[in-house]
């Protein structure tokens, strides 16, 4: 996904987005044809606005959590003492994507009930492997000659490793956490299955009421959220990496 939408795009579609979720009712002319038998156009059960902080919040938790463990994990597996449990670390960080969350969901709430722990859980596991592998990538793709002249100024590992690897590697590193975030608002609608808050609740509902119109805003604010933080997260990754002198991400 290259380049960024156009600013009055980006404003269009987040003002267009508020207003619905502060005010749905007004929206309900447009979803009204989607009902069959009188059914409520609008989903009033819960705040839409609600859900939705819940939804962003839930994934912000599992994404700060992923980012800690994968970064972490990533710097120790490129250090000479970590080198041997690269193979174990990328096992481990593939269950998240070996498993399907819904089978994580089936396993942690038998263990810490229902709600929002399981959904984290399963987001966290989800989210590991982007951003595990960009920081490989990353931390890789650093020049040996710059590690060289780094070790011969006098810089210790720590010094180096914060001074200059995480630095060059930042651009990478962020795409994979941008990644993983986008991937997970989408996934975290199955929380609703286990009764955490979130905007998976007005896509069931409408499952369950064959209710179109419910299914079509759950999904259709979710997909406008997912694009609206892609191209916030690509605009500020671009601003960061300006503002440090380096390159951004190919992806970017």
């Amino acid at each position: 996904m290259k380049g960024h939408l156009p600013l009055l795009l980006r404003l269009a579609g987040l003002a267009l987005l508020v207003t619905f979720l502060v005010t749905p009712e007004s929206f309900a002319p447009i979803f009204a044809p989607l009902t069959e038998n009188g059914a409520p156009p609008i989903y009033t059960q819960s705040s839409l606005l609600s859900l939705t902080w819940a939804h962003l919040t839930t994934v912000f938790l599992a994404a700060v959590a992923s980012t800690i463990v994968a970064v972490g994990l990533g710097i120790f597996v490129t250090r000479p003492a970590g080198a041997e449990f690269l193979p174990l670390s990328r096992s481990i960080v593939n269950i998240g994507q070996t498993f399907p969350p819904v089978a994580v969901l089936a396993l942690a709430v038998p263990v810490v009930g229902f709600g929002e722990t399981p959904t984290l859980i399963a987001l966290f596991l989800y989210g590991l492997l982007p951003i595990f592998e960009n920081t490989l990538s990353g931390l890789g793709a650093v020049p040996p000659q710059v590690l060289d002249a780094a070790r011969g100024m006098g810089m210790n590992d720590r010094q180096r490793l914060l001074g200059i690897e995480l630095p060059l590697a930042l651009p990478v590193i962020l795409e994979g956490i941008r990644l993983s975030v986008v991937i997970n608002l989408g996934t975290a609608t199955i929380g609703s299955t286990v009764a955490a808050k979130g905007l998976g609740e007005v896509i069931i509902a409408g499952l369950l009421s064959n209710n179109t119109a419910f299914i079509l805003q759950g999904g259709l604010v979710v997909g406008a959220i997912a694009v609206l933080l892609y191209d916030a997260m690509s605009a500020a990754e671009l601003r960061i990496t300006s503002l440090m002198g380096l390159q951004p991400s190919r992806a970017t």
